[in-house]
C-alpha cells in the first residue's frame, strides 16, 4: 500500500470532528492545520516540529509563508494538480497577496456526490461539503480499490471547516483557482 492510500484512509476517520481553533484531536475538534498535524502523528508518531500559537488571522498578520515553508521542510512538493493523487495535501492562498492559509487532503468524491455536483457548484443535497462515513475511503486492508494509487485526478479534498467540522468538499473551480501547493507525504521519516 502506497502513503496516500494510509492518507487518505486516515483523513476519512476524521470527518465530523469539530472545528476547534488550534485543536489537532480526533473527534474531538481540530483546524485545518491540526488536521494535518493529526494525520501525519497517526503516521510516524510524533509532529516534526513544534507548532507556535496563532491567532485565526495569523496569515494576514504575519505576511510570512509560514504553511508553504513547513511543508517544504517536511513534504515532497507535487508539481500540478495532474500530478497530484488523493492522499496529497493541499494548500490554499485565498486571495494572490496573502499567504496560503488553508489546507487539506485530496480525495475523490464518492460517485453519488459527483454526480450530484454537475454543476460544479460545491453543493450537493442542499450542503458544502460531504460525509460519506468510512465505506467510502480506501480501507488499509485492501477490501476496497486503491482510490490513491489511481491515475485519477483529485475532484474533492477533505478539510477542517471553520464553524463546522471536518467535511469533504468539491475541488471546485473556485477551490482549484487558490490552490498554493501541493505535497506528498513521506513514505517513511
Amino acid at each position: 500500500m502506497s502513503i496516500n492510500t494510509d492518507v487518505l484512509a486516515l483523513a476519512g476517520t476524521w470527518i465530523g470532528t469539530p472545528y476547534r481553533h488550534q485543536g489537532a484531536m480526533k473527534g474531538v475538534g481540530c483546524d485545518c492545520l491540526g488536521l494535518i498535524r493529526g494525520i501525519w502523528r497517526e503516521l510516524y508518531g510524533a509532529e516534526p516540529e513544534a507548532v507556535p500559537a496563532y491567532a485565526p488571522d495569523w496569515a494576514e498578520r504575519a505576511g510570512e509563508e509560514r504553511l508553504i515553508e513547513a511543508a517544504e521542510r517536511h513534504f515532497e512538493a507535487v508539481l500540478s494538480i495532474e500530478q497530484s493523487r488523493p492522499g496529497d495535501l493541499v494548500l490554499f492562498r485565498f486571495r494572490p497577496h496573502l499567504a496560503a492559509k488553508h489546507a487539506g487532503i485530496l480525495a475523490l468524491l464518492p460517485a453519488e456526490h459527483d454526480q450530484a455536483d454537475k454543476d460544479g457548484s460545491g453543493y450537493a443535497g442542499g450542503r458544502q461539503g460531504y460525509g460519506p462515513g468510512l465505506a467510502a475511503f480506501p480501507k488499509p486492508d485492501g477490501h476496497r480499490a486503491n482510490a490513491a494509487a489511481s491515475k485519477v485526478v483529485p475532484n474533492a479534498f477533505i478539510h477542517a471547516y471553520e464553524q463546522s467540522a471536518v467535511t469533504m468538499s468539491a475541488l471546485v473551480p473556485g477551490w482549484r483557482r487558490k490552490i498554493a501547493g501541493l505535497y506528498r507525504f513521506p513514505e517513511r521519516i
